[in-house]
């Protein structure tokens, strides 16, 4: 039995960005380049669709492209802002509690 592969996320969403960007070449042939499962691709499109159609309450259809990736974008920048404000947080707590003793 094969192994499950598991690929990065951002691997992922690479994936269907090149898919999006790139509609002179077939889904087989991207998939071959990226050495991935043309079924797996095909996965990562409609998981990817699905959220941007969650994300704005269901009105993807009327989003262009160029808007979902930029919801997409600020969506990671977000995430990630908020993970430096909880590290932040941390340490703040933490040098706080040093000067007080």
């Amino acid at each position: 039995m094969a192994k499950r592969k598991n690929y990065p996320e951002e691997f992922k969403r690479d994936a269907v960005d090149l898919v999006h960007s790139s509609p002179d070449r077939t889904l087989t042939d991207i998939a071959h380049g990226l050495g991935v499962h043309l079924e797996t691709l095909r996965k990562w499109i409609r998981e990817d669709r699905a959220l941007a159609q969650a994300a704005d309450g269901g009105r993807g259809a009327d989003m262009t492209h160029d808007e979902k990736e930029e919801l997409k974008r600020l969506r990671r920048d977000n995430a990630r802002l908020k993970e430096d404000n909880e590290i932040l947080r941390k340490a703040a707590a933490y040098f706080a509690r040093e000067t007080t003793r």
